[in-house]
């Protein structure tokens, strides 16, 4: 099994058409957040805040710098996410395919590199599994 996240991308437009009928899409979403726990794929899911409501951090010079609000020549804006553990690529599109969207939106389909995937010997990896367990969340 993989893990696949599938993005909510949105705009302006589709947010506020979501926002219309947000009770609706709630509804919506949550019964397909159980077909998902049926299955046995449902990992998490989580939307995101209002983006004028969050800031951006940008990495252009020596010191980060922080603005207001969504980055301003973005069209489209990460809404949130489903995280799936599924057979295929295949079968996380076939979900995303289903997921409750307005017209207009974009689910993106990406998988989640496993564990055994990513070096895990680096000295960062070390350093962060040694606080985990001196902090006993490991």
């Amino acid at each position: 099994m993989a893990q696949y996240m599938l993005i909510m991308r949105g705009t302006d437009e589709t947010n506020a058409a979501m926002m219309a009928n947000i009770d609706e899409m709630m509804t919506t979403t949550r019964q397909f957040i159980e077909e998902l726990d049926k299955a046995g794929v449902y990992v998490a899911a989580e939307g995101l805040d209002d983006p004028a409501q969050g800031v951006v951090v940008h990495f252009t010079g020596e010191a980060p710098i922080v603005t207001d609000g969504p980055y301003g020549e973005t069209k489209e804006l990460f809404g949130g996410y489903f995280l799936l553990d599924v057979a295929s690529k295949q079968e996380a599109v076939e979900w995303a395919k289903r997921v409750p969207a307005v017209p207009g939106s974009k689910i993106e389909v990406r998988r989640v590199p496993g564990e055994d995937e990513v070096p895990q010997d680096s000295a960062k990896f070390v350093k962060e599994d040694a606080y985990r367990e001196s902090n006993g969340q490991s």
